[in-house]
């Protein structure tokens, strides 16, 4: 049953392709040593205080990526189109974390999450039901969609999060002239930032080493391949740029300004979805909902490139940490 009580059909298992940005979260631990005090004598010492050990240095990280600085302004989430149609993207590259998910009919679309950058995002779609609890850790940000069918909507409004819909009048959309609808709603989300002041950036679970002993025994993945739906999606290991680009039929995916679509991580988490028939989208098929996401598998960088930026683990939103 759904959380308004409708039923959600069948549950199978499916995955939810995550990527990341890259960091390192540094923590320096500088220690000091004196020498002991001597014992009381009949005249004044002369011997030198001992120095107090300096207190451990953190340098404060994005914790989202690991890297410096620390992002000022509300997070926003953006809900992405993942077709053909809708490529290239615009801002894709710029997002923090880019989660890949059945949207209805086999098909994908992407939530795409910003701390660092606040671009211009296209094409932007229509939230769905379990949207919300996707980003419940990350705490009440914003989440920018076109629309909602069924229960999308109401759910939104139930949940921590703040929102910018585009179908009831919201702010920061505009249409790229250059391209048809529905592919054409872009969120400019500086001004999405600048009119709602959501929470900023907070740990998620993500926690980022430069080293991790679970890489020694780690077998190389030069390429990461899974199903979203009946999406293939596909990330191939690229030694210059030391991130995973994104793929699609063999053929790299660019965004709008020709950066690859690239990370450095890439999660392949397990979840149950079932059908949300209060959601039925314009080709008949009724959207997903995804619930108890728990196992995950990491596809580790090539050792050979492993200095630098590995996800060690992600705790709140994959209490099973499968490596």
């Amino acid at each position: 049953m759904g959380r308004d009580g409708s039923p959600r059909g069948v549950s199978k298992t499916v995955r939810l392709t995550t990527a990341l940005a890259v960091g390192v979260l540094a923590a320096t631990a500088i220690g000091g040593c004196s020498s002991p005090q001597p014992k009381a004598a009949m005249h004044a010492s002369t011997a030198p205080s001992p120095t107090p050990a300096p207190k451990p240095t953190v340098v404060a990280t994005n914790p989202l990526t690991g890297l410096r600085p620390v992002p000022t302004g509300p997070v926003v989430a953006v809900k992405v189109d993942d077709t053909a149609a809708g490529r290239p993207s615009q801002g894709l590259d710029k997002a923090d974390v880019i989660y890949i998910e059945e949207a209805e009919g086999g098909l994908s679309r992407m939530v795409a999450v910003y701390a660092s950058a606040k671009p211009q995002v296209r094409a932007v779609r229509s939230v769905r039901t379990s949207d919300p609890e996707l980003l419940g850790a990350y705490g009440p940000i914003i989440l920018v969609a076109s629309g909602g069918g069924g229960n999308a909507l109401p759910t939104l409004d139930r949940s921590v999060l703040w929102s910018s819909i585009n179908d009831r009048g919201q702010v920061g959309f505009h249409r790229d002239p250059t391209r048809a609808a529905p592919y054409n709603l872009v969120a400019d989300l500086a001004a999405v930032s600048k009119a709602i002041k959501a929470v900023g950036v907070r740990n998620v679970g993500f926690t980022w080493s430069a080293t991790d002993p679970h890489l020694s025994g780690a077998e190389d993945a030069p390429m990461v391949s899974t199903l979203v739906g009946s999406t293939s999606v596909n990330f191939v290991w690229d030694k210059t740029l030391a991130r995973y680009v994104r793929t699609v039929g063999g053929q790299r995916v660019t965004a709008a300004d020709g950066a690859p679509v690239a990370k450095p991580n890439v999660l392949v988490q397990y979840c149950q979805i079932s059908e949300d028939r209060s959601d039925i989208a314009v080709n008949g098929h009724p959207s997903m909902y995804y619930q108890d996401c728990g196992d995950w598998s990491r596809r580790a960088v090539p050792r050979r490139q492993a200095a630098r930026g590995q996800l060690v683990a992600s705790e709140s939103q994959c209490p099973d940490d499968v490596y």
